[in-house]
């Protein structure tokens, strides 16, 4: 299947409906399409309070991305500590983070020119 922007679209919605779902904090798009060399066109970054709520945000994203649209990620790396679990749709990938380990790597910072779209939440 070829992945169009609609496609694309339809994916982030659907993560970002994933996190939500499971109260993760603090989301972020990062739209990496106008940057020369990167791996993908987006990257949504979020955090948990715990290894479990990382988990349960991976879970959730997974569950209702494969649930609505038949999607399954090409890797998914760093479920053993749940510290940062990265999650890879080709075309988006998703960092789960503990608040911790999203401060100390600030992949914000390292993508900074990047455009960035805040979620807000509302809980």
């Amino acid at each position: 299947m070829v992945k169009t922007e609609n496609n694309t679209d339809q994916l982030l919605t659907q993560i970002i409906k994933g996190i939500e779902d499971v109260k993760g904090n603090d989301i972020q798009i990062l739209d990496l399409r106008k940057i020369e060399n990167t791996v993908c066109d987006y990257f949504v970054i979020c955090n948990g309070n715990s290894n479990t709520q990382v988990n349960a945000i991976v879970n959730s994203v997974q569950k209702g991305v494969s649930k609505s649209l038949k999607d399954k990620p090409w890797h998914v790396e760093g479920t053993e500590n749940a510290e940062w679990v990265l999650i890879d749709y080709v075309n988006v990938v998703v960092h789960v983070f503990q608040k911790h380990i999203r401060e100390f790597y600030d992949i914000e910072g390292l993508w900074g020119d990047a455009k960035t779209t805040t979620i807000p939440t509302n809980y």
